[in-house]
């Protein structure tokens, strides 16, 4: 286990389970505090490999990930590891994809879909989760959830 995310630090944000993670935009470059461990990129584009371990998932912006599947489990990977490491989540301006990821973490906490869209627009940001098709994803994370088969 790592030295946890410090709460006081930009977008480092307490899920309700109190795993920490930080969402953020790339665009904004690296905010003062700690570095991550862990970083899940949501990008159209392969970024440039940062100094700590990452994984990339092809995400255009306003869209679906390429790959919904994958990507819901690049997130459970990036969920579990948020338990005793500091992962960040993060897209080009932080806002759609990394609050729809961030709000697929929520469901993974236990939350319904609405009430995930809700806490991360009250917690991370009011724009969160910009594109009906973003929540349609959320809504996926959830049924696998209630399923059973999103848990491996």
């Amino acid at each position: 286990m790592t030295e946890p995310w410090n709460p006081c630090d930009p977008k480092v944000l307490t899920l309700p389970s109190g795993r920490m993670v930080r969402g953020r935009g790339l665009r904004y470059g690296l905010p003062q505090g700690q570095t991550p461990t862990f970083a899940v990129h949501l990008t159209d584009h392969r970024p440039p490999e940062p100094l700590w371990e990452s994984l990339w998932i092809p995400w255009r912006d306003f869209r679906l990930p390429a790959d919904p599947v994958d990507a819901l489990r690049k997130l459970r990977v990036a969920y579990g590891r948020a338990a005793g490491e500091r992962v960040e989540i993060c897209c080009g301006g932080g806002v759609g994809r990394t609050g729809t990821a961030l709000s697929v973490f929520c469901v993974f906490e236990g939350m319904e879909p609405r009430e995930a869209v809700t806490w991360v627009r009250r917690h991370h940001h009011p724009r969160a989760v910009e594109v009906p098709w973003q929540r349609r994803l959320i809504r996926r994370a959830f049924a696998a959830e209630v399923s059973g088969s999103g848990r491996s």
